[in-house]
């Protein structure tokens, strides 16, 4: 939330694997379409069946969230997965304090976005029930999970997950906070490679 698919442009420079990196703009995955987390979940459903070999997905947040939900529901398909700053479980105090800071925000800002701000809300009230605790014991693959060290929101989820997936990683990226792949690609990128060749 709050990124687009160019967000990701410097880490993607910096891969050597960069030919083979699709990065969607999940805003366009709800034109004409509810704008919820169910629309989001099931266009990449759609996305990814287009795909006949197995996929590594890498995802920020809300797509952190995505990747972890299809990588429980289609085991047999994911080779690997990335999950930065990502929640298992979420936490509904924090998703409505931020509900009412996005009503005091100007339209402008989530146009930016691709999203009308009515939307935006209602995608976020959409995921405030989402809790994956007792199913990432499907996740076999490898799991990468990596937070900002400076991420206090999501730190302790991304300990937490770690420990409760059967083949997962953990890394803290120095000097950033949530939007790791803004805020230090370079590093990021750095870390995806070397899992990227294990």
């Amino acid at each position: 939330l709050g990124q687009t698919s160019s967000s990701w442009d410097k880490v993607i420079d910096n891969l050597d694997f960069k030919d083979d990196i699709l990065c969607p703009n999940l805003s366009k995955w709800t034109k004409n379409k509810e704008t919820c987390y169910h629309t989001l979940y099931t266009e990449l459903e759609n996305y990814c069946s287009e795909i006949r070999e197995p996929i590594c997905l890498c995802g920020l947040s809300l797509g952190g969230i995505l990747a972890m939900q299809y990588a429980i529901e289609h085991s047999n398909k994911v080779h690997a997965v990335v999950l930065i700053g990502t929640q298992y479980k979420i936490p509904k105090l924090l998703l409505k304090i931020q509900n009412v800071i996005f009503r005091f925000m100007p339209h402008s800002m989530f146009s930016k976005m691709g999203f009308q701000k009515a939307d935006f809300i209602h995608l976020c009230k959409s995921m405030i029930e989402l809790d994956f605790t007792n199913d990432l014991k499907r996740i076999s693959c490898p799991a990468l999970i990596l937070c900002g060290e400076k991420d206090k929101a999501n730190k302790e989820a991304c300990i937490q997950l770690q420990k409760m997936l059967s083949n997962a990683t953990l890394k803290l990226i120095s000097n950033a906070s949530h939007e790791v792949n803004i805020d230090n690609s370079n590093i990021l990128a750095d870390i995806i490679k070397i899992f990227g060749n294990h």
